[in-house]
This record gives C-alpha cells, structure tokens and sequence, in this order.
C-alpha cells in the first residue's frame, strides 16, 4: 500500500484511539459514580438547556454561515426551540419515567427495573445540526447515560460550536463532542458504545449499522426516505397546496421528513400547478439573495440536484418552474429555485432517490388504489401525509399503508408531538426515541423477579406428588 492510499486508515486508527479514550473515560465514570439520581440527571438537562438559551443567536449565525444562507427565524424554531421543548419535556417527566414498573407474576412479585445504558453515542446529521444533536440529549440523559457527539464535517462553524458550548458546561466524562472528518466518523462509528443513535442517509445508515454489529452495538438508526404525499378529491386543494409547499421549502426540502413527492386528482392537476405557483410566491416573493430562504448545504448537493432537472429533461418530462427567480442566473446558486417534476415514471432519477431539496415530483392518479398500490410496492418511508375530509379513504390509507409516521391534514408535524414514538420502518430506520420512548431507547429495561416463599420448585426432579398434580391441572387446552 502507498503512502498516500494508507493516510486515511493511519487517521482512522488515530482517531479511533481517541474516541476509545473518551469512552472508556465516560465508563470509568459510570463505574465509579454509580447510576445517576433524578437530581443529578436533571441537573444535567437543565445544563443542556441553558446551553440553548444562552448560545440562542450564535447558533443562529453558525448555522447560517455554514449554509451560506438560512433563516434566523426558521434556526430559532428548529434550532434552539425544537430540542429546548424536548429537554423540558424530560425534564418534567424523568422521575415518573424512572419508577419501576409493575409486571403480573402468578406466585411472587415481578417489575422492570430502568437502567442506564451506559455510554452513548450520537452520530448528527449537517440538515439540523443542533437540533439533531441535542434533541437526542433529552432521552439520553433522562435515562442517566454519558454521551458522546459526532456532529457533521458538513457545518464546521456549527460544529466548533456545540464543541464549545458543551465543554463550557459539561466535563468530558459526561458528555463530549468529536469534530472532524469523514474518517473520524468512521472512527466513531467502530466505538464499543452501550448504544448509537445515528441520524442521516440510509446508504450511511447501512454502513454504520455494519461497523456497530462488529461490537454488538445496539443501534437507533433515523434515516430517511421518499415520504410520499396523498391529496384527496376530498381534499381543500388550495389550503392543501399551502401546506405541502410550505413544508417542502423547509430548509429548502433539505428535511428527512419532507413531502418527496405528491399524488394529486388527474383532473387536479393543472390547479395544483396554479396553486404552488401562488402559495410559493407569497411566501418568498423573491428567491435570489434572499436571507430566509435557505441555499443548499455545498456545490455537491446543489450538482446532484441539478441532475434530476437533467435527467428529467432528457427523459421529456415537464419541470415547471416555481417562484420568481431566473433559473438560467440561478443555475450556480446554492438558493435552488424550486420546481415541480410532473408525472415522472419510476425510472426517472428523481424517482429512486431521497431528493432532499426544492424539487417536487408530481404524480396525477385515477383511483386511491393506483396510489395506495404504488406506496405498497416501494420501501416503507419516514413520512406519510393524507389531505383529505374522507373519514373511511383515510382510515384505508392508514391500513393499507406503513411509514414511520403519518401527519393528517398537514406534512412533517408529528415529529413535535414529544408523547409519540419518532422513527422509521425498513429502509427507513430502525428504532424510535422522542419523549418517553426516547427514555426506553436509551435504557436498559431489567427484569426482577421474587418468588413467592412457598414457590412450587418445577424445575427440581424428581417431582414429588403434589408438583406433579399442577403440572397436569396446567397442561391443559
């Protein structure tokens, strides 16, 4: 092997040994403080939370500098606010949550008793960096684990920062953040962790979850997918479209949970067109330089986009432009201009890929089947949304169809509710954590049992009579 071609493993390795460090440093602690108490973890949660509050406008700038363009407003919601609302919300229920919990035992006493995993890592994506890192934090330390962060090499301002702002307020034995490069996140994902919460793309997520398998690693893995989006007959088209489009241009469609594409009436569709046209004009009346609408995150992406648009073209299927913006000036532009794709077939490259940007394919249907078949027959998605007043169409929606989550009357919204499970199906992840259910994917659920004093011992042989005339009133129909 070449000098040059071993510069990557040598990295790797070096970083993995620095990880280990810090893993096994978070053990060390664990061991020798014991579990934590509810005091102690809502101390810690209230840390994380002053973190938030008092860094609110430098994680602002960070994020934005880093994408080059991004709404204070828009990082303020799902930057400070998002994850703030999640740790209070562990916050205020970490010490119901801890209790154990009863379980029915025929003779003596059965419960589940909540331990902490132990160390966990957090392996965030660059689309929320923040929020992404420090939503997961609330289910983590409620269940009183250590924590390590590995946030993107792809928002290095933001990145430097929560390194930062968690040393500031942590010591590394509690929890830590790991900045650097691609073969740092190799390095991390290689850690003998109690547990790893990956978020980001499936392809990575299958990489990650090989390299967690090699120490038995238990994985959270939130990915992604092609959430697909159902208006109805039934539906109010106008107030529908507003909705859709005004979720699709979150982050500029760089969202997990954003509408991938959209099933809209044949006879429909020309007004749907009409619709977006309007519903994106009156909420960026201009597109270029605009500060709160959000460029795409580096050349790359913004290439891999345009490619869809190529392909598309090529296949002569119609791009219908949204937006009063020039498509011919703004072709470099990190601010992509958003566009509808109507009715690509399923060999199309938009197609086949999470988009993740302002492109929304458009498919006009017949009947809910056609829709409902064409769900069925492709991997289960992240999100699903149904707009629509048909009370017996969407309950055939909700059974005929499997997604992480479903938003009704609305896209992305779910994701909020602190009380439900957040996570996805197949393909698109593994696992769920938000409120509760983040407390129970973090823990260790342990079951304890004592026996009744004068247990009947089956298990002992040879059987005397009385045993054995239980055992046959039990092995019964």
């Amino acid at each position: 092997m070449s000098e040059t071609s071993s510069k990557p493993q040598d990295l790797i390795a070096s970083e993995t040994a620095r990880i280990a460090a810090l893993v096994d440093a978070q053990r060390a602690a664990l061991r020798s403080q014991g579990t934590a108490s509810a005091a102690q973890r809502t101390d810690r949660i209230d840390r994380a939370i002053g973190l938030l509050v008092d860094h609110e406008r430098e994680i602002c700038e960070a994020v934005r500098a880093d994408f080059g363009t991004r709404s204070a407003d828009f990082s303020r919601v799902t930057e400070v606010l998002s994850p703030l609302l999640a740790l209070k919300h562990a916050r205020a229920h970490l010490a119901e949550w801890m209790k154990p919990e009863p379980r029915q035992a025929q003779r003596g006493e059965a419960w589940v008793q909540f331990q902490p995993r132990g160390v966990v890592g957090i392996i965030s994506p660059w689309n929320f960096p923040v929020n992404l890192a420090f939503l997961p934090l609330a289910g983590a330390l409620a269940a009183g684990n250590r924590v390590l962060i590995k946030p993107s090499e792809l928002t290095p301002e933001t990145s430097a920062l929560l390194a930062r702002m968690v040393a500031s307020a942590f010591d590394p034995a509690e929890i830590a953040v790991v900045t650097g490069g691609a073969e740092t996140g190799v390095a991390f994902s290689q850690q003998r962790f109690d547990h790893l919460l990956f978020t980001g793309a499936t392809s990575v997520g299958r990489e990650v979850m090989r390299a967690a398998a090699q120490n038995l690693v238990p994985v959270t893995l939130e990915l992604g997918g092609k959430s697909p989006t159902i208006v109805s007959r039934s539906a109010d088209l106008d107030a529908a479209v507003r909705k859709i489009m005004a979720g699709k241009l979150h982050n500029a469609g760089q969202v997990c949970l954003a509408p991938d594409y959209v099933f809209v009436p044949e006879e429909q569709l020309e007004a749907f067109v009409d619709a977006a046209q309007k519903a994106v004009a009156a909420q960026f009346p201009s597109l270029g330089d605009n500060p709160d609408y959000t460029a795409i995150i580096t050349p790359r992406h913004r290439a891999r986009l345009a490619m869809y648009l190529d392909d598309a073209r090529e296949r002569g299927i119609r791009v219908v432009w949204l937006g009063a913006a020039d498509p011919q000036r703004a072709a470099d532009s990190r601010q992509m201009q958003p566009a509808l794709i109507i009715d690509p077939g399923d060999d199309a490259k938009v197609m086949q890929d999470e988009i993740f940007g302002p492109l929304l394919p458009v498919k006009p249907y017949r009947g809910m089947d056609e829709v409902l078949d064409h769900i069925e027959a492709h991997p289960r998605p992240l999100g699903l949304y149904y707009f629509g007043s048909d009370s017996a169409e969407e309950a055939a929606v909700l059974e005929r169809s499997c997604s992480g989550g479903v938003t009704l009357g609305d896209v992305i919204k779910h994701v909020g509710v602190e009380d439900l499970p957040f996570g996805g199906v197949g393909p698109s992840g593994m696992g769920a954590y938000h409120g509760r259910d983040g407390f129970l994917a973090f823990s260790h659920a342990r079951a304890v049992y004592r026996p009744a004093a004068q247990d009947l011992d089956m298990l002992r042989v040879p059987h005397p009579e009385p045993i054995r005339q239980a055992l046959g009133a039990l092995i019964t129909r």
